[in-house]
């Protein structure tokens, strides 16, 4: 289907309330899983947030990198495990996590350059932009009951600081994060890209949280792909985990919304980013293409 001139200029007139509504506000959104894999969603991701950025919004991207590490584990003959959707982490496969995601960082960060934006490609290490420590196991309680488990270089982050962000942003560039923490001793950590994610979207005062993940959102029905759940009260979380709604890789996403909107996010979304130009749709439109996660 082809726009006349006339229908183009009318959706731009339609987006003009949510350009206004925020306009110099921050988005901080969480990239990867399908939408890194390939090329026609990476480039439509990398584009909305290089038109956020000419519209007067201020874009902070942090990737993940899952399924490229997984792959570099297979080429080296080491196996991949997680517990509640985390890596666990010893000194070798971190080696191969900092590669991977060093790699994965300036990738971005070039293609964004590429697409007409200016991007500069981070990690914790740099300026102490996030200091971790050892994430002690994980620990989550449900049904009364207490998980405990060592999952090595795995860390959780202690301050974030966000001036050098700041100042990225003030200068117009795009500021594109690897998930890798500074140790107390130089020692890098590995963190889950999403709390990576909600952790800066705080520290910055971040009017939105975005979540691009490979499934359509919350389902109220894990078998029925169309049951998607439009919005979702923090205090529901709980309950969805223990029903078994929400599982695996989803629990941290839906932790580091909750901890995003008590530390003063505005709103958190989880969105289909196999979905082509699933940020516009729920920024610059009223019904959105995901999940909303509401205090």
């Amino acid at each position: 289907m082809v726009l006349t001139a006339v229908e183009k200029a009318g959706i731009l007139v339609e987006a003009l309330p949510y350009i206004k509504q925020f306009y110099g506000k921050i988005i901080v959104v969480k990239y990867g899983g399908h939408a890194m894999l390939n090329c026609e969603l990476k480039e439509a991701v990398l584009t909305d947030l290089v038109l956020m950025k000419y519209v007067g919004m201020h874009p902070v991207v942090v990737h993940g990198g899952g399924p490229e590490i997984n792959k570099m584990l297979k080429r080296l003959g080491k196996e991949s495990s997680f517990v509640n959707g985390l890596r666990v982490t010893d000194a070798e496969t971190m080696e191969i996590v900092e590669m991977v995601l060093g790699r994965l960082n300036k990738e971005i960060a070039a293609l964004i350059n590429r697409l007409g934006g200016r991007a500069v490609g981070l990690w914790g290490k740099d300026a102490s932009l996030f200091t971790a420590v050892k994430r002690p196991g994980v620990v989550w309680s449900a049904d009364g009951i207490k998980i405990e488990q060592d999952i090595g270089l795995v860390g959780e982050i202690t301050t974030v600081n966000p001036e050098l962000l700041f100042s990225v942003l003030k200068q117009g560039y795009i500021p594109v994060v690897a998930p890798i923490g500074l140790g107390p001793d130089g020692e890098g950590y590995n963190i889950n890209a999403d709390t990576v994610a909600g952790k800066i979207a705080e520290a910055l005062g971040g009017d939105k949280l975005i979540i691009l993940t490979d499934v359509e959102g919350i389902l109220s029905n894990p078998q029925d792909k169309h049951s998607v759940i439009s919005k979702i009260k923090v205090g529901e979380i709980p309950a969805f985990i223990a029903t078994g709604k929400i599982s695996g890789g989803m629990i941290p996403k839906l932790e580091c919304c909750r901890a995003a909107l008590e530390g003063g996010v505005k709103s958190a979304h989880i969105l289909d980013g196999r979905v082509l130009h699933a940020i516009l749709l729920e920024v610059f439109t009223d019904e959105g293409v995901g999940t909303m996660v509401v205090p």
